[in-house]
């Protein structure tokens, strides 16, 4: 699958660019606010924004949209085709529009009941404001969204990889240039101008596509009712989701102030690998998986799926070590300047030491879940998303007395193992004779594998190559010692990397043409 590999390539590249900007942001955001009640309040406010863009232009409709959009380009009129995707932007605009308007007239009944019960009044109030201000760049986004869908329908990844890197140029100019002279709020200025640079990224290729826009609504067109039949579960799930991560503010509000901050600090860096691996593997993927799942193509279907898994496994093992092992100085070389002291990063280690642990889980759900979509089911993923909600909601409860912020991130951990197990179970019996049994011969292998790394990582550690640089670069070290294990047990991927990758670029003609 050579276009599958460069399409993956392309998407990791964006992200991975878009992960380097936010290597800047963060340090520059706790060097400006550190652990501080101001910073707390920032955070809290995109959650309910968050849920919004997501129950409507995220994730939801993108998992709805790409295969009946894609329907439609090969077997209608093209024609046909872009006025259902004009339709699908007007009716995303109007609905986020008017539930953004609702949710910034009752922000503070909001902030104070149900999402940050346990701040002071003055912070409540600080976060309404916030919270109205980030359903701005809401709606920006949502017109995004759909762009993003269309142009990956198209397989076309690169503007879409690549715009995530443009929010957060955004966010860094608020940090650096609006936040000295308007505090927090400077900060919220540059999240609505990093939105208005990440749309502005997909109309050129939007033109060279010649995707024409009519302002119509077609409320009878059978493809808009199957993209609302499909986007229904999904919205319950990612619903679900996103009631953990408002159980989680909840708890965290109630405890020292600037554990919110480290919460989401923590879960930021973590997402680092999560996303140039498994969001950049699933994004490339998704579309291809629909494709065989439309045309019964079974055994396709399922060797695609097992080869992504075996591919997430492969780079998400030595990132999990790396992330437990490593925590600590890289937190320090990011985040320990100006208001961020030696407390601050002890605050955003304990809970990335947890979420390290879901970093496995959440880079196969990526996967796992995209498989149902592409057959159109996407009841059985809720159903996998209600019960990592209950061990979440449970765990979580149970956890923060003794553990404080960091039982909220192991209950994450547990919560998302539990519905890949759930999600897997459901696989074997769906499609018989899928090679799991591939996926779990890879883990032994990359068990071996971190167990030496981690092993070289103790030995540097104990030689005193504790300072933040000397510690990474040992860990660098070690990880090429990982895969040289893997390469002597025989992993088929790393040995027929090379071949793949330069296949997967066509090779220039050098023969002049008259």
């Amino acid at each position: 699958m050579p276009s599958l590999l460069r399409s993956t390539l392309i998407v990791s590249a964006g992200y991975f660019a878009s992960k380097l900007v936010g290597l800047a942001r963060d340090p520059l955001i706790a060097r400006a606010f550190g652990a501080q009640p101001e910073l707390d309040a920032y955070y809290a406010a995109f959650n309910i924004p968050d849920l919004l863009f997501t129950l409507i232009a995220g994730g939801a409709l993108a998992t709805a949209f790409i295969p009946v959009f894609s329907e439609a380009l090969a077997h209608r009129e093209r024609a046909a085709a872009w006025q259902i995707a004009s339709a699908v932007i007007n009716w995303v605009l109007l609905l986020t529009a008017a539930f953004a308007a609702l949710i910034g007239l009752f922000a503070p009944a909001i902030v104070s009941c149900c999402l940050a019960p346990g701040f002071a009044p003055p912070l409540q109030a600080l976060t309404a404001d916030l919270m109205r201000l980030v359903l701005v760049s809401t709606v920006v986004f949502a017109l995004a969204g759909v762009l993003m869908g269309i142009l990956n329908a198209q397989q076309h990844f690169l503007s879409p990889a690549f715009a995530p890197a443009l929010y957060n140029l955004g966010i860094i100019g608020g940090a650096v240039f609006l936040a000295p002279r308007f505090g927090i709020y400077g900060l919220v200025y540059g999240v609505i101008i990093g939105s208005l640079l990440h749309l502005a990224s997909h109309i050129p290729p939007l033109l060279r596509h010649g995707a024409p826009y009519r302002p119509v609504l077609m409320v009878r067109e059978p493809a808009l009712r199957e993209i609302a039949r499909l986007m229904g579960p999904r919205i319950a799930a990612l619903g679900v989701i996103k009631v953990n991560t408002l159980v989680a503010t909840n708890l965290a509000s109630r405890l020292p102030e600037g554990s919110v901050a480290a919460l989401n600090l923590a879960w930021n860096v973590m997402q680092i690998p999560e996303t140039i691996i498994a969001t950049a593997i699933a994004t490339a993927l998704f579309p291809l998986l629909s494709r065989y799942a439309a045309e019964g193509q079974i055994e396709e279907l399922k060797a695609s799926a097992v080869a992504a898994f075996r591919a997430i496994l492969l780079l998400s093992i030595p990132a999990l070590v790396g992330l437990v092992m490593l925590g600590r100085p890289a937190a320090q070389l990011l985040f320990e300047r100006g208001r961020c002291d030696a407390g601050c990063v002890d605050a955003i280690v304990w809970a990335l030491d947890f979420y390290a642990l879901a970093l496995i889980g959440q880079s196969l759900l990526e996967v796992a879940a995209r498989l149902f979509y592409a057959q159109k089911d996407t009841r059985t993923p809720l159903a996998a998303a209600l019960i990592a909600m209950t061990v979440n909601a449970g765990a979580a409860f149970a956890l923060v007395g003794p553990l404080t912020h960091g039982g909220i991130a192991l209950a994450n951990a547990l919560a998302v193992s539990v519905e890949v197990g759930v999600l897997f179970v459901v696989m074997r019996r769906r499609l018989p004779g899928i090679a799991l049994g591939r996926i779990g011969m890879l883990a032994a292998q990359g068990a071996l594998g971190a167990l030496l790394m981690a092993a070289a990582i103790g030995a540097a550690s104990l030689a005193g190559l504790r300072a933040p640089l000397p510690a990474l670069a040992a860990g660098g070290v070690a990880v090429a010692g990982y895969f040289a294990v893997l390469w002597l047990t025989g992993v088929e991927e790393l040995r027929r990397l090379p071949a793949r990758l330069i296949r997967s670029y066509p090779r220039r003609n050098t023969k002049r043409h008259e």
